[in-house]
């Protein structure tokens, strides 16, 4: 069974840098795809960095020139390096991995994920 375990996140002040982590374990096989969401209180759940078995990665617009995301398949681990952190970054961060082929869907924009994580809370103070 697939195992999706976040850490790294904590309380920070704006302008200050986090990185977070994903292990993941339970699997014999590189997922489709790795990604990173989060949701603010109040607000729906939104994609932020996604990466794909190919190497690619997208970001959400507000995250391009902040946030870096890698991945590595060797200790299968997903990380999310966050800089310029703002207070509306304040969110819970949930890493999500998705084995299923599907035909017609990207990594990115509404595609549905077989495995979450719990989450890591990230505050970011003015």
């Amino acid at each position: 069974q697939v195992q999706l375990m976040e850490s790294g996140g904590t309380s920070v002040q704006a302008g200050g840098s986090l990185r977070l982590s994903c292990a993941a374990s339970g699997y014999t096989y590189t997922p489709y795809c790795m990604g990173w969401f989060r949701r603010a209180p109040g607000k729906e759940r939104e994609e932020v960095a996604m990466t794909f078995k190919d190497g690619t990665i997208t970001y959400k617009d507000s995250a391009k020139d902040r946030f870096n995301a890698s991945r590595d398949n060797a200790k299968n681990t997903l990380y999310l390096q966050m800089n310029k952190l703002k207070p509306e970054d304040t969110a819970m961060y949930y890493c999500a991995a998705d084995f299923t082929r599907r035909p017609g869907y990207s990594c990115n924009v509404g595609r549905p994920y077989d495995d979450w994580g719990q989450g890591s809370q990230v505050t970011v103070s003015s």
